[in-house]
């Protein structure tokens, strides 16, 4: 298996950006160019541009034209495209910035992309306020104390128990439709979360925050 994947999509633009240097592959979508331009990031470490090109200027992007691959299928979204060619490149770790804000229509399809991956690449999402992905049914996450930690049920998820949060879980069972499990915070370094059945999507904030604990 080879290392990790750094992947740019056309959502809102990352506060600011990671470094090249913990990557193997790094990879945007062609509407994510843009930012990547205008933001200063290194462009000739870009292993691929990919999209159908309809914003493409033909100006000073035309230097980086060997690295475009064309995706006109429009049965398929840029990110699930990109993905597509990732895995082709036999990675399976892949970061992705750009993945939230804009129109949320975008966003709900990126996370819908994301769960049709879940069992084939670990996608982990990031933004300004948090990190998100889909987990397993047997997870932990160390440094979390003091960190928001959010529960999606996408669209369900059956007998979940939680350890280290302040309002845990025992053998409950959320749902879109009826209960989820946002806004906890965690009260413990390490949480675990162990369900049987279902799938959740797990939001940690990115920066500690203060709640008074509730007895």
């Amino acid at each position: 298996m080879k290392d990790k994947t750094l992947l740019f999509i056309n959502g809102d633009a990352p506060k600011s950006l990671p470094s090249p240097a913990n990557y193997e592959l790094i990879a945007c979508t062609d509407g994510a160019f843009h930012y990547l331009k205008r933001m200063g990031f290194p462009l000739d470490k870009l292993a691929f541009i990919s999209g159908d090109f309809d914003s493409h200027s033909g100006s000073d992007e035309d230097m980086y034209e060997e690295k475009f691959i064309l995706t006109l299928d429009q049965e398929k979204t840029d990110f699930h495209k990109a993905l597509e060619i990732i895995q082709d490149k036999g990675f399976s770790e892949v970061d992705v910035f750009g993945g939230s804000g804009g129109e949320q229509d975008h966003f709900l399809g990126n996370l819908t992309v994301a769960f049709a991956f879940k069992d084939l690449m670990n996608i982990k999402f990031y933004d300004e306020f948090s990190e998100y992905y889909f987990i397993s049914n047997h997870f932990t996450l160390k440094g979390a104390k003091n960190r928001m930690i959010s529960l999606y049920p996408f669209p369900s998820v059956n007998n979940i128990t939680t350890k280290g949060l302040n309002w845990p879980l025992t053998n409950e069972s959320l749902s879109i439709t009826s209960r989820i499990g946002t806004r906890n915070f965690a009260v413990e370094d390490e949480v675990s979360i162990e369900y049987e059945s279902g799938d959740v999507l797990f939001f940690a904030g990115n920066k500690e925050i203060e709640y008074p604990t509730i007895y």
